[in-house]
């Protein structure tokens, strides 16, 4: 057994032999071909034109909505995905090829990818000509913005009709806060007529009762004067039966007849002062009513004053989010120019050079080793031949 692999090992280091001195015995047809080709191949990789990578990163527009929760949320006008397969799928080239006066069959292979984890979309293009490349990116970039921002412009209409809405109902509630402050002042002037008459009201009741008074003490007055008299007609009397003094009686009956019409005059004045005090009485209070309800209707328009400026308040804050809105919208952008590489991308030199060079030995070795296998079978067909 050990005699066998023994066997096989040198008979493998034999044909390895072999191989060696095959390809050392036509290194030359090895080599110089193989040196041809690397040289070929570089002259043809000096000489072809250099094609150019250029690309630009988009940025699709997008805008916020209010979610049934009343949050927001931003959405994208388009999706990403969907932007770059209709790139790959040459959906604009029609429109990029007419409007750059270029042959359709001409336009350089444009491919667009989107980037992980972000909504950006790359745009790549392979081009001779960097100038052509850019300005096909700048057409293709031209004609999604006009395409996606359309979408922008609409939801910007929205949120600028309703702004203007929200501002005209501000104006119109100023102008209702205006009616109820010129009803408030209205009123006031009011309170302050009512609280006139209630003043004079009470202005008469003081002279009213001071009338009274005066009334009250004048009867008082008349009442001791009758008294008086009275005791002044009973002695008189008296003094009658004894001396007949008739016309001191009759004197004294005239005066007590002439006081008692005086105290029916200051009791009927007494009586008229004290129904002018208790209608003086009634309207002040009357006006005091009409205070209070001059007091509340002013609280009442106090308080929609205060209702129509928290509605404005509320108004202002729409507003305020609505601005919020727009400056979150935002239009299709570019957020890198195109822009070439810094080397050509193609053609690769240095790997064509390479490739050249494994190929051409890889080639020439097979070809060396079949034209040796050849020799030999030639020999071998002489040997047999002669023998």
């Amino acid at each position: 057994m050990k005699d066998t692999n023994y066997t096989h090992h040198e008979q493998n280091e034999i044909e390895l032999i072999d191989f060696l001195k095959v390809v050392w015995k036509r290194r030359w047809l090895i080599i110089i071909p193989t040196f041809v080709l690397i040289v070929l191949s570089g002259v043809y990789s000096f000489l072809k034109t250099p094609v150019w990578q250029i690309d630009s990163l988009l940025l699709p527009a997008k805008f916020t909505i209010q979610k049934q929760g009343g949050e927001f949320e931003e959405v994208l006008v388009t999706q990403p995905k969907q932007i770059s397969g209709r790139i790959n799928e040459q959906s604009y080239n029609t429109l990029i090829a007419a409007e750059l006066n270029l042959d359709i069959r001409e336009l350089p292979d444009t491919k667009a990818d989107t980037l992980r984890d972000t909504n950006l979309i790359r745009i790549i293009t392979k081009d001779t000509d960097i100038n052509n490349a850019k300005s096909i990116h700048l057409s293709l970039f031209n004609h999604l913005k006009s395409e996606m921002d359309k979408k922008v412009d609409v939801e910007m209409k929205n949120i600028d009709t309703q702004i203007e809405e929200h501002k005209i109902s501000i104006q119109i509630k100023n102008i209702l806060i205006k009616d109820d402050l010129n009803n408030i002042k209205l009123q006031q002037i009011q309170k302050n007529i009512i609280n006139g008459k209630i003043v004079s009201s009470q202005n008469k009741l003081i002279i009213s009762q001071e009338r009274i008074d005066s009334i009250t003490e004048e009867m008082k007055n008349v009442m001791e004067r009758l008294k008086e008299i009275e005791t002044q007609q009973r002695k008189t009397l008296a003094e009658k039966q004894q001396e007949g003094n008739t016309i001191s009686l009759l004197l004294y009956s005239n005066e007590i007849q002439q006081n008692l019409q005086y105290y029916g005059t200051l009791d009927e004045k007494f009586s008229i002062e004290k129904i002018n005090q208790e209608n003086l009485n009634l309207l002040i209070n009357e006006k005091r009513e009409e205070l209070k309800q001059v007091d509340t209707e002013i609280e009442n328009l106090k308080n929609k004053i205060n209702k129509t400026e928290n509605e404005i308040k509320r108004i202002q804050n729409e507003i305020k989010l609505l601005n919020d809105r727009k400056t979150r919208i935002e239009y299709t952008q570019i957020i890198k120019d195109p822009t070439p590489s810094l080397y050509p991308v193609a053609p690769k030199k240095l790997l064509n050079i390479v490739i050249a060079g494994v190929l051409g030995l890889f080639i020439f070795t097979i070809l060396a080793l079949f034209l040796e296998y050849l020799q030999k079978q030639k020999a071998q067909f002489n040997k047999t031949k002669t023998l």
